[in-house]
């Protein structure tokens, strides 16, 4: 067990350019995530929360500052080996789940661990125990056009914790289901997130949901505020 914190960001920005013009998304943001914290990141439509969560993962270049995740700087990581730092330390549940529809819900949370390379018969097991976990035993060789939102949804969080991960970054996670199932959904994100001690980094745009988080964080004007 190390001490680094397990995401941690120094002095991020982002600009974009359109034609001539630059636009600064992001700047000068400051975070760090501890062991099992569950942190809420608010903020207005087109504020930066999204892009946020893709530059703590690594999936998007920062204009300046650097992303530590594990103790190791994304930034002087190739390609390759962040990959292998996601794959063995984040999970990503988004409002629209990216699964693949031509796959079971079994082989979809199996994947991170097929990528990982590990044996069959343990990858099974342990996907099939999420699956479990999140109500649909019943449901393990169904394919996606056989699921409902919610179904699926939690087919998504089964796959963000199949790895183990140090911390998941959830974009809206409810965002795409109705208010019934929302609810159901991100209940059982909570209680797996305790359960499983995982941090979590939530970009939400409803209040009641950050208020179930022990941080509150908001974007205004590319600067991260505490609320």
């Amino acid at each position: 067990m190390n001490n680094f914190p397990v995401l941690h960001c120094q002095d991020l920005a982002k600009v974009y350019l359109d034609g001539t013009a630059k636009i600064e998304v992001l700047k000068q943001i400051n975070l760090t995530v501890h062991a099992a914290e569950m942190i809420a990141i608010a903020g207005s439509s087109g504020s930066g929360k999204s892009t946020l969560l893709h530059l703590l993962g690594g999936l998007d270049k920062p204009s300046q500052g650097n992303v530590f995740l594990n103790g190791k700087n994304l930034n002087q990581l190739s390609e390759v080996e962040k990959c292998k730092l996601r794959n063995q330390c984040l999970g990503f549940v988004y409002q629209f789940h990216h699964l693949l529809p031509e796959f079971s819900a079994l082989e979809n949370v199996s994947m991170p661990l097929l990528i990982r390379g590990m044996a069959l018969k343990e990858i099974y097991e342990k996907a099939a125990h999420l699956l479990q976990q999140v109500g649909l035993q019943n449901r393990m060789q169904h394919r996606l056009g056989q699921l409902s939102g919610g179904e699926r949804q939690r087919v998504a969080i089964a796959r963000a914790l199949v790895v183990d991960p140090l911390c998941i970054l959830a974009d809206e996670p409810t965002g795409n289901l109705d208010p019934y199932n929302a609810e159901r959904v991100l209940q059982l994100f909570f209680d797996l997130q305790k359960a499983h001690q995982t941090s979590v980094i939530m970009v939400t745009h409803d209040p009641d949901i950050a208020k179930q988080a022990q941080r509150i964080l908001r974007i205004e004007d590319g600067m991260l505020i505490d609320l």
